[in-house]
C-alpha cells in the first residue's frame, strides 16, 4: 500500500494503547487486542476472546459463539489500524464502503485466539481495498473483501 509519507509503525508489533491511538474504537467495540505484523502490504492482528464479552450474553445463552459480523468487524479494524497508521491519514475515521465474498467457516468461542491477516489490493487516496481472513488454531473461520472510504470525521454529514 502507497503513502505519501513513510509509515513509522512498519515492523513493529503493536499494544492495545498504541492501537486506540491510530483507530477511535473503545470497548466494548475494540475488537483488536495486538497487532502481531504490520508490511507495506500486510497486517495481522489478534483478538483474545473470552467469556466476559458482552455479546456473548445473548449470542447465545448456554451455548456461547461470536457474532459472524464482529468477525468481520475485528478484520475491517485490523485493516484500520495500517490505514490510518499512515501520518496523512491519522485522525482520520476508515467507514466500509463495500463488504463481499463474505465466507463463515467455524463457530468462534470463547478462549479461542481469533488471528486476523489482511491483505492490502488496492488503495488510492481516499480508498482501500483488503482481502481478509480470520483464523483460529491456524485454520481459517472467516473471510471477506473489504473496501474504506478514509474521510476526516468534520466531513461527515449529519
Amino acid at each position: 500500500m502507497e503513502s505519501a509519507r513513510p509509515n513509522q509503525d512498519l515492523g513493529k508489533m503493536l499494544d492495545v494503547n498504541r492501537i486506540q491511538e491510530i483507530i477511535p474504537h473503545r470497548y466494548p467495540f475494540l475488537l483488536v487486542d495486538r497487532i502481531l505484523e504490520m508490511s507495506e502490504t500486510r497486517v495481522v492482528g489478534l483478538k483474545n476472546v473470552t467469556v466476559n464479552e458482552p455479546f456473548f450474553q445473548g449470542h447465545f445463552p448456554g451455548l456461547p459463539v461470536m457474532p459472524g459480523v464482529l468477525i468481520v468487524e475485528a478484520m475491517a479494524q485490523t485493516a484500520g489500524v495500517y490505514a490510518l497508521s499512515q501520518s496523512d491519514k491519522r485522525g482520520k475515521i476508515a467507514y466500509f464502503a463495500t463488504i463481499r465474498n463474505v465466507k463463515f467457516r467455524k463457530p468462534v468461542v470463547p478462549g479461542d485466539q481469533l488471528i486476523m491477516e489482511i491483505d492490502f489490493v488496492k488503495a488510492k487516496s481516499k480508498i482501500v481495498q483488503v482481502k481478509g481472513v480470520a483464523k483460529v488454531a491456524n485454520e481459517a473461520v472467516a473471510e471477506a473483501e473489504m473496501m474504506f472510504i478514509v474521510i476526516d470525521p468534520k466531513e461527515v454529514a449529519r
